[in-house]
């Protein structure tokens, strides 16, 4: 979905995705799997799929493989990956390449 993208593991063992600093991670649930973005208050959101009220990181949820091919993730996803500028958030940067 990004072209030049390089998947990590963060200081807390969570996958995430890197394109010159990470941008997106995510986590499996019981029932759903969470696609969360380190800076998403900054990302323009028009089909309101991001979810959560901390500072800066929003999420959204999939509950199936379907919910990958809704309007707006991969907008998401790319415009994430171009965000520049900002700082990596403490323990978010790669330890170790994914397997």
């Amino acid at each position: 979905m990004v072209p030049g993208t390089t998947e990590t593991v963060n200081a807390w063992g969570i996958p995430a995705f890197v394109k010159g600093q990470p941008f997106c991670f995510y986590m499996v649930g019981k029932r759903h799997v969470t696609c969360g973005f380190h800076y998403g208050t900054s990302l323009q959101d028009p089909q309101k799929l991001l979810e959560g009220t901390g500072k800066n990181l929003r999420h959204v949820k999939l509950f199936g493989v379907e919910d990958l091919r809704r309007e707006g993730l991969r907008g998401l996803l790319r415009e994430a990956a171009k965000l520049k500028g900002k700082p990596t958030m403490p323990g978010m940067a790669g330890k170790r390449p994914a397997r």
